[in-house]
């Protein structure tokens, strides 16, 4: 091993992959009639349902203003319940609070990170409306499980895939398998149209709320209208919001997305590596995926087996971000935040997520990093590593 090994740069967690084609589909519309929602969000849409194997899919400025839609056409308001994972970037728990529902924790499984059916259904009461999963990392949650307590309760089930595009859950993609199902377009996520989101969905009803949720709740549909003026006439019929994704990003989604395979490909192929590296080091616990999912790999989370460490996750991360390795922790459980714990929700009600997010690290991933890059990622983590061993 390379004594001391450090890079000249920092790596970061996830980055961005475009090509001149990209930048090349952006300028067209730049020069084009359309710069707002126009045809190339109409060809986004169709190319990505067909992707995904869903009937339909509505674009959003964000993957939170698409779950907000979500919460909405699913009827979500005051009094409402909707359980989701405390392990999971806040936006999976304030699309609820923008409805004035109330988000329900559920703890992890301790192998997977993802919900735990046997802990959702223990929480779920006469209020409980709907359930909102995460696909921790790109790894899908147990959605069998799921839609079983889903329909004994009646319940409306909507993905949470910022991480899951292109995964799969038992041979099937993920995108078309429940009531509505969300995936995010920020630039570390496995395709980007800088910001932005979706919602797919086989429901021609929540198909035609969502598209009017996002753009003020109008209508121009005349056989919706109460009334009719003319041609020019348009009707707003519900509180609705300027969530409309542009043409320019359209353009750049609709070019990522033909490279999704490719970029997945190499997540997988970056995980093997370190997976193949870090098997056997007993200070560090690999991610486990379930037999039955494809996980498409948003992110490497490794957890410290701290018991065997001198330092802390604190002194390992800073350790590694020295070496110029930009790691990241993902994520800080949502009930511990400030504005979680003035509602009411208290730090040890979910001790699963609560142990796990105390020897968590993130490791860079994502599809420009060279072998170089991951072989420098792996030395310098076996380098830390073995600084803190007892």
């Amino acid at each position: 091993m390379v004594h001391d090994p450090k890079r000249d740069r920092l790596l970061p967690y996830g980055k961005q992959s475009l090509s001149l084609n990209d930048i090349e589909q952006v300028v067209d519309v730049l020069k084009s009639d359309f710069l707002t929602t126009g045809p190339k969000v109409d060809a986004f849409e169709e190319a990505l349902a067909n992707k995904v194997g869903a009937k339909y899919a509505v674009s959003f400025s964000s993957g939170t203003a698409a779950l907000h839609a979500a919460c909405f056409v699913a009827g979500i308001g005051e009094g409402d319940e909707v359980m989701t994972s405390p392990m999971t970037f806040i936006a999976s728990a304030n699309c609820v609070l923008y409805q004035k529902g109330t988000p329900i924790f559920a703890d992890i499984d301790p192998k997977t990170y993802n919900i735990d059916p046997h802990e959702l259904e223990k929480r779920i009461t006469k209020n409980t409306k709907a359930i909102i999963p995460v696909h921790f990392t790109g790894q899908p949650a147990n959605l069998d499980a799921i839609r079983a307590i889903a329909d004994k309760h009646d319940l409306i089930v909507i993905e949470d895939a910022a991480h899951a595009i292109g995964a799969t859950y038992k041979g099937e993609k993920i995108g078309g398998l429940s009531d509505m199902t969300m995936f995010s377009f920020h630039p570390v996520k496995h395709i980007t149209t800088g910001e932005g989101g979706m919602i797919t969905t086989n429901d021609e009803t929540y198909y035609q709320q969502l598209k009017q949720f996002r753009s003020h709740g109008v209508t121009r549909d005349q056989d919706e209208m109460e009334e009719y003026h003319g041609p020019w006439y348009y009707e707003m019929q519900f509180l609705g919001y300027n969530y409309r994704m542009t043409d320019i990003q359209a353009a750049l989604g609709l070019s990522q997305l033909s490279k999704l395979d490719d970029f997945i490909k190499r997540r997988r192929e970056i995980v093997a590596m370190y997976d193949g590296a870090f098997q056997d080091v007993a200070e560090i616990v690999t991610p486990f995926v379930h037999h039955d999912v494809s996980s498409s790999w948003h992110l490497y989370v490794i957890q410290l087996n701290l018991a065997n460490l001198t330092g802390t996750r604190e002194a390992i991360f800073n350790a590694l971000r020295a070496h110029n390795i930009g790691v990241n922790v993902h994520y800080i459980p949502v009930h511990m935040q400030p504005f979680y714990q003035q509602m009411g929700y208290r730090k040890g009600e979910y001790p699963v997520t609560e142990s796990l997010y105390e020897s968590i690290i993130t490791l860079p991933l994502f599809p420009a990093m060279t072998d170089g890059d991951v072989q420098d990622v792996i030395q310098i983590v076996e380098h830390v590593i073995q600084s803190f061993r007892k």
